[in-house]
């Protein structure tokens, strides 16, 4: 279950809460039998607690939201994006630590 601090992006509301975002937007595409995905979550979470207020954090399930997976070319999942003024800005594909992420994160501050 994703901590207080991660939203639960979908098809329906990825355009108002990740694409109009007034704040760059750290989205997680993942899928529940991905294990990289169980090891990157965590952190993920911690992420979300960390930057509250400066970087909004959510997770996309691709099995749940094939459509906003496909239009951003997710292939291999995790895949980590930052979004920033309706465009991916950066990602990162598959399982890196809290450090790598934490670089790209402060990159949009």
């Amino acid at each position: 279950m994703a901590g207080a601090n991660v939203k639960t992006f979908t098809t329906e509301n990825f355009e108002s809460d990740v694409l109009k975002s007034e704040q760059a937007v750290l989205v997680d595409f993942w899928a529940p039998w991905c294990s990289p995905c169980r090891m990157v979550a965590p952190i993920v979470e911690e992420l979300a607690d960390e930057y509250v207020g400066r970087i909004a954090i959510g997770k996309v399930n691709v099995d749940e939201n094939g459509p906003v997976a496909s239009q951003y070319g997710v292939m291999s999942i995790p895949t980590l994006g930052i979004f920033k003024g309706g465009k991916m800005v950066d990602k990162i594909v598959g399982f890196r630590g809290k450090p790598d992420l934490v670089k790209m994160l402060n990159a949009q501050l």
